[in-house]
């Protein structure tokens, strides 16, 4: 009986070897190396996919505060930061711009959270709105105007 499954998980880790070496589904990562990493890096973009999903994160923070689900408004929070520092390392050339948001506007939103105060959340919220609006401004593009969410995207609620 022993022998019988040794000779079993020998044949499955002999069967499952070549699925390791196979390419993504469709083969669409082709080439050298060097143009199959171009290729991935063209996939992740510059600093756009980084903003997209820091403005789903924004919407989420603004009504997990007014929900006053402060757990999930400090994990959009650590999203937020996560969203931006990869797209610095994409783009670091943007992180000149990002220094005050990183390093002032999403610590003072973190400490406001820990007050757990909807008001104090408020005026946190807004300044750092305000953060974004600077960086964008920075980085030449004004017309990337940050509001405070009017409408609810996301099904999550307290």
């Amino acid at each position: 009986m022993k022998w019988s499954i040794y000779i079993l998980c020998l044949f499955l880790l002999v069967s499952c070897k070549d699925k390791y070496n196979k390419n993504a589904q469709g083969n669409w990562i082709q080439g050298t190396n060097q143009e199959k990493l171009e290729t991935i890096e063209n996939q992740f973009r510059g600093f756009d996919l980084a903003m997209i999903e820091t403005g789903y994160r924004y919407q989420e923070l603004y009504w997990a505060g007014q929900d006053e689900n402060w757990e999930y408004a400090n994990y959009q929070v650590e999203k937020i930061r996560k969203a931006i520092e990869n797209g610095l390392d994409r783009r670091p050339k943007r992180a000149k711009s990002a220094e005050h948001f990183l390093n002032v506007a999403l610590p003072e939103m973190e400490e406001a959270l820990k007050e757990q105060d909807t008001v104090v959340f408020n005026k946190n919220f807004q300044m750092l709105s305000s953060s974004c609006i600077s960086c964008h401004a920075m980085e030449k593009v004004p017309y990337f105007t940050v509001r405070k969410p009017l409408y609810r995207q996301s099904p999550i609620r307290k």
